[in-house]
């Protein structure tokens, strides 16, 4: 399906595969004077169309799941074939940045060429991850297999922003992470921005308070405008862990409510 400026138009889905109960302190720098529960989800998202599919992040495993305490639903790669896609035949993984629930199920895609920020493998192996601040977000077993994946050709690297394929661009924003990037994609209802951990809540960008992991702070903020520049409103924003989005988007079928959303169709309500 094409439109009018012969752009691809794509179908967009997240998957809803972890949780956690947290508290709203968590989420924001500098706390949060009105504390109480806030809980966080974990998502991975498809983009597909009867040419060709794009996954973007891969979630975590199980076993990841009990080291770090958090709820696991389903395991992200398994839950792939609720879209008619498998881990063992995807040719392209977009990894927004390289933090343990973005990329923690990268062996599960055997044959994918990885496509990266060049600056977040030179931060995920550089000199900043002596300090615990900020290496706890990352898992050094899939830090190296990123690195291997480098060393046989199989991954792509950008530097700042990019056209993916026709219909997909990429973004570098980093902030939470040295090379963070955010994916736009072209659908029925035009761009919709996958802004990834530029912000995990609605009210990150809202509020203007970035999520307490965190890189550079500056960028971290900046990163609030470049999403908002790629996106036809706020209704076409999709932050990274907001349990919002499940309640907003329509399920990819009505069995699939609370775990597969389509992103490419309106929101059922604004906030």
């Amino acid at each position: 399906m094409t439109m009018p400026d012969a752009l691809p138009v794509y179908e967009l889905y997240a998957i809803r595969y972890a949780t956690r109960e947290g508290r709203r302190a968590d989420n924001f720098v500098g706390g949060d004077p009105h504390d109480g529960p806030m809980r966080m989800d974990y998502f991975c998202w498809v983009i597909k169309n009867d040419e060709r599919s794009f996954v973007v992040d891969c979630g975590f495993t199980a076993e990841m799941a009990a080291k770090r305490k958090r709820d696991y639903l389903r395991c992200p790669v398994e839950s792939l074939q609720l879209l008619g896609l498998s881990g063992e035949t995807t040719r392209d993984l977009v990894l927004t940045h390289l933090h343990y629930d973005h990329v923690g199920s990268i062996m599960k895609f055997p044959a994918a060429q990885l496509h990266l920020q060049e600056p977040e493998l030179h931060y995920a192996t550089g000199r900043y991850m002596r300090h615990p601040f900020l290496n706890h977000a990352f898992e050094v077993e899939e830090v190296v297999e990123v690195v291997r994946r480098n060393y046989a050709g199989r991954v792509t690297f950008y530097r700042g922003d990019a056209t993916l394929a026709p219909g997909i661009s990429l973004h570098l924003a980093g902030g939470h992470s040295g090379g963070l990037q955010f994916v736009r994609v072209h659908t029925k209802r035009g761009w919709v921005v996958l802004a990834s951990d530029t912000m995990h809540f609605f009210e990150n960008m809202d509020s203007g308070r970035p999520f307490t992991t965190v890189f550079n702070l500056g960028d971290a903020v900046e990163a609030f405008d470049l999403v908002r520049a790629q996106a036809p409103s706020r209704d076409h924003i999709i932050p990274g862990h907001d349990p919002l989005v499940m309640d907003l988007y329509p399920p990819a079928r009505p069995d699939l409510e609370g775990i597969v959303v389509r992103l490419d169709e309106p929101p059922r309500h604004s906030l």
